[in-house]
């Protein structure tokens, strides 16, 4: 039977003692072992065999709550068996009911131990005509006179038939210690210890239901669970069973109920305190101090000491710890929930007491899931923030929302309700929502502090609530100047609620209609708020510079100054310093963001890609999708810009992966431009349609971010044939940018985009009207980006060819230096055009040819089509060419071809420094010597010189 297995030795004294006793020589046997290692089972066992073998079996329990009843084991004893003699039953009962109701304790224990000797005798009587066994099992849960007794029986059974078989715990109570010993003590007395099981144990107990070597499979892990403890490892047999049915098990066995149910049954067959210590281990955690885990469960700490080595032998715990974690759930499981949150709760406050580190304390308040005291809030705080740097979000969000319930109304409430705002949108803005309606009724009643305030409307105008923030801006500027007049104080500072107006006259242009004392917030210069007199008149909305934890005004100043010609240099220093001097963190993400934006408009894509991919890498090390999407997005719109399709369209869709299109808010206008635009581009045109059927919120299109994505659909529009709604889509850009003094080119070229929209529409004079005005407006002062595709509209409005190729020779130069390796293409292919129609059929293929390597690097392929009709995805077609020209490319070293080959296909210097990891003046120097071989003057006749070059990493 699996009961036994590993008892062999242990049954075989059994039966040796009770052979003993069969031939009058009286034995005493106690079985020990600790809690659930099968004393009652061996027990059971043993006295069936010997009642099947005609024995009289008379046997009893110990039961913790009749302890205290006198004579409970010996009454059972008695009454154990029906062929007991009547009259020795009958005698035996009146001795014991005489001394039932003595007159006070002293009186019945010494009455009582008068009577012993007689019941002895009287059982011995019968043991004179056949064998005894007297089997009583949990003896250390009887009661003191039945100890007695049994003390007093075993004295008189050496010369008798009786075998007296008693089972008691590993470690007896003190006031148990004298009846041990006592016994112990005796000639006749036998102990016999029960360990637990090895691991060759429990493969034998599972090869009982299993093949061999599934069971040997199965053993080591069913070891580590079970501790070898029989009661464990056959309960977990059992859920193992009854999951797998017939089948055979090819993974660990899984706890389940029967499992719980023998976890809990061994802790109450010992003594009170181990459930109480059990419990204490369960809700505090695994290697606890036996110190504090006496002072949480209010036991003596040497009894704790005590309950922990019962708990390390019969197998719950290994090595101070439960041995799994479906050990500590049943035991968890089994405590009240009120005695469970008392234990938490006691264990925080000692916890914090003794200087534990604020995440442990505030585990043990969130357990307690009530709330919390008021030392308990500042805990729960600073958790809050650990939490966050160590990546546990949630852990974060359970602390921030506690510390709020925790706390009463006020201004501490209110600020712990700003910093839970900013703790949830880290993962999803739109579960924020909920949180932000309440921040807001705390920002109109004016109990915000300064920079929660611009923290709170910088999120309102991410979820589309800018004009409603707007209004509450103004409203509270108006009390704050009658506040003033009057000589009140006044919740905020006039300068933030300055920057805050600010802030929204960028993020969301419409809004500055609600401050009709303002001047126009564009690139033409900052907001004006009203005149004011005071301390406040000197101060100014860039008086947000001297407030070093606050980097919105300093963004906000970044993006004007980008957007506002010739002023790119001073943009990007602006942008830089907001880079450098604030750390990514909740309160700086959109300002750091629109300050990376600002580099993207001054044309430095690099920078702005260094940046992104800095902040993407601090942001790599937390759980914060929302930052990680918000900083993508940028970088693709700069990846955009540089003419990387594929890659443009890859990054802004993992940065859309990242949170749902609702978690966007206004900004999803954004990351759907540059979806658009790069499929668009690359001859998706089916995939760009159906991002444009992608519903959006009603007010991005009040947003800056709106005018990106009215370019992309006319951008889409204008690529397959819908020439009149797109130029209605760059008609309303232009409106919308004039009237919110946001004309930029930088921002949306939206005359250069018409005048393409008139060309297609064959109205070439519209369309030269549009590129005049834009050239009027930059008078010089244009990136090479934006004045390379200028170049390119006027070249493409003109009918006189000499013009047209002095303007696209003029384009191809300045592209040449930026980035915009898609214009460069375009340009390139127009000037290719240009010559043959010119009759130089040899410049216009090496044109050509260079037009189409460029647009096949960028993932183009309408514009590779554009430049080899009727041939697909092939090579560009040749016009006119008799031969293939010679390999001159064979003179180059290595190194040399590597660099022609990459400034044939149209990479900056600076492009093909970073891509094969050399400086910038290596590359000059290469293609000065390339020049020399090659026998060309300018990189743009290096296409026709290396037609057939092509080498392995270069793509």
């Amino acid at each position: 039977m699996a009961r036994l297995v590993e008892r062999e030795k242990q049954w075989e004294m059994l039966n040796d003692l009770l052979g003993s006793a069969r031939r009058g020589r009286g034995r005493v046997a106690v079985i020990s072992g600790p809690l659930g290692s099968g004393k009652t089972a061996l027990l059971e066992h043993f006295t069936e065999q010997a009642l099947a073998e005609g024995t009289l079996v008379l046997e009893a329990a110990g039961s913790k709550p009749e302890q205290q009843l006198p004579f409970g084991i010996l009454r059972r004893i008695l009454d154990s068996a029906a062929p007991l003699d009547p009259a020795v039953h009958a005698e035996a009962t009146a001795l014991l009911d005489a001394v039932a109701a003595p007159t006070d304790d002293t009186d019945g224990v010494e009455a009582g131990m008068r009577v012993l000797p007689h019941i002895c005798a009287l059982l011995l009587r019968i043991a004179r005509n056949r064998t005894v066994v007297i089997a009583v099992d949990d003896v250390h849960h009887g009661d003191d006179l039945s100890r007695a007794f049994l003390l007093c029986l075993a004295r008189r059974v050496r010369q008798a038939g009786v075998l007296i078989v008693l089972t008691e715990a590993v470690r007896p109570l003190p006031a148990q210690l004298a009846f041990h010993a006592e016994l112990r003590r005796q000639p006749n007395c036998t102990g016999i210890r029960l360990p637990l099981l090895s691991t060759d144990g429990t493969t034998r107990v599972l090869a009982g239901h299993f093949a061999t070597a599934a069971a040997q499979r199965l053993s080591a892990d069913c070891q580590e669970a079970t501790g070898g403890n029989p009661i464990l490892v056959n309960a977990l047999l059992e859920d193992g069973l009854a999951a797998l049915g017939d089948s055979e098990p090819f993974l660990p066995l899984v706890p389940a109920e029967h499992f719980e149910r023998a976890v809990v049954g061994c802790l109450h067959r010992g003594d009170p305190e181990i459930p109480a210590v059990a419990r204490g281990i369960a809700a505090l955690g695994d290697g606890v101090p036996p110190a504090l885990l006496s002072r949480v469960t209010d036991v003596h700490v040497k009894t704790v000491e005590l309950a922990l080595q019962d708990l390390e032998r019969c197998g719950i715990l290994g090595d101070g710890a439960f041995r799994t974690p479906a050990t500590r759930a049943a035991v968890l499981a089994a405590t009240q929930p009120e005695e469970l949150s008392a234990l938490h709760r006691r264990a925080a406050r000692l916890l914090h007491q003794d200087g534990a580190p604020a995440l442990d304390v505030a585990r043990h308040l969130l357990a307690t899931r009530k709330p919390v005291d008021d030392w308990a809030i500042p805990v729960l705080q600073e958790a809050a923030e650990y939490a966050l740097v160590e990546d546990a979000p949630e852990l974060a969000l359970a602390c921030g929302e506690l510390a709020v319930d925790s706390c009463p109304e006020g201004p501490r409430r209110t600020a712990l309700k700003s910093r839970l705002v900013s703790i949830v949108w880290r993962s999803s803005p739109v579960a924020a929502e909920g949180h932000l309606r309440q921040l807001s009724r705390e920002f109109c009643a004016g109990r915000l502090t300064d920079r929660d305030l611009l923290h709170a409307v910088s999120y309102l105008a991410w979820m589309g609530e800018a004009r409603q923030a707007g209004e509450e801006v103004r409203r509270l500027q108006a009390a704050a100047e009658e506040a003033r007049d009057a000589g009140r104080p006044f919740a905020y500072d006039a300068d933030t609620l300055a920057a805050a107006h600010s802030w929204l006259a960028v993020v969301s242009p419409p809004v500055r209609d609600v401050f009709p004392a303002a001047g126009p917030p564009g690139p033409t210069g900052h907001a004006t708020p009203r005149a004011t007199t005071g301390p406040a008149a000197a101060r100014t909305p860039t008086a947000a510079y001297d407030m070093p934890d606050d980097a919105h005004l300093p963004a906000v100043d970044a993006i004007r100054t980008a957007l506002r010609g010739g002023q790119g240099e001073a943009a990007v220093a602006e942008a830089t310093r907001v880079l450098q001097r604030y750390h990514l963190s909740d309160r700086t993400l959109i300002p750091l963001v629109l300050a990376v934006l600002a580099l993207v408009y001054a044309g430095r894509l690099d920078l702005a890609l260094t940046w992104t991919d800095r902040l993407l890498g601090e942001c790599s090390a937390r759980n914060a999708p929302t930052w990680q999407a918000a900083l993508g997005v940028v970088r693709a719109e700069a990846v955009l810009r540089q003419g990387d399709l594929p890659g443009a369209a890859a990054q802004a869709r993992q940065a859309m992966s990242l949170i749902s299109v609702q978690c966007w808010g206004v900004g999803i206008a954004l990351p759907l431009a540059v979806l658009i635009e790069a499929e668009t581009q690359m001859g998706n045109v089916e995939e760009a349609m159906r991002l444009l059927e992608q519903p959006v919120p009603e007010t991005m299109l009040d947003t800056q971010f709106g005018l990106h994505y009215l370019r992309a659909r006319g951008r889409c529009h204008l690529a397959t044939g819908r020439y009149h709604a797109a130029l209605r889509d760059f008609l309303t850009c232009g409106e919308l940018m004039q009237s919110w003094g946001m004309d930029a080119v930088e921002l949306v070229p939206w005359r250069l985009d018409a005048a393409e929209a008139w060309l297609a529409l064959g109205n070439v004079p519209r369309a030269r009207e549009y590129a005049e005005q834009q050239k009027q407006r930059e008078a010089g002062a244009a990136g090479t980006r934006t004045r390379g595709a200028l170049l390119l509209a006027l070249a493409r409005t003109s009918g006189d060819l000499t013009y047209r190729l002095k303007r696209l020779t003029e384009a191809v130069d300045t592209l040449e230096q930026g980035e915009d390796r898609i214009q460069l293409a375009r340009a390139l292919g127009e000037l290719g055009s240009g010559y043959r129609t010119a009759g130089d059929f040899h410049r216009a293929r090496m044109l050509v040819r260079k037009a189409w390597h460029v647009a096949k690097s960028c993932g183009a392929q309408p514009l590779c089509q554009e430049f080899t009709p009727g041939q697909g995805d092939g090579e560009p077609a040749t016009v006119g060419r008799e031969a293939d020209p010679p390999r001159e490319a064979e003179v180059l070293s290595e190194a040399e071809a590597r660099v022609a080959l990459l400034a044939a296909r149209g990479h900056t210097n600076r492009e093909i420094a970073g891509k094969l990891y050399v400086t910038v003046s290596t590359v000059e120097q290469h293609l000065t010597r390339i020049y020399r071989k090659l026998q060309v003057k300018r990189r743009r006749d290096l296409p026709a010189r290396l037609w057939d070059l092509s080498l392995p990493g270069i793509a």
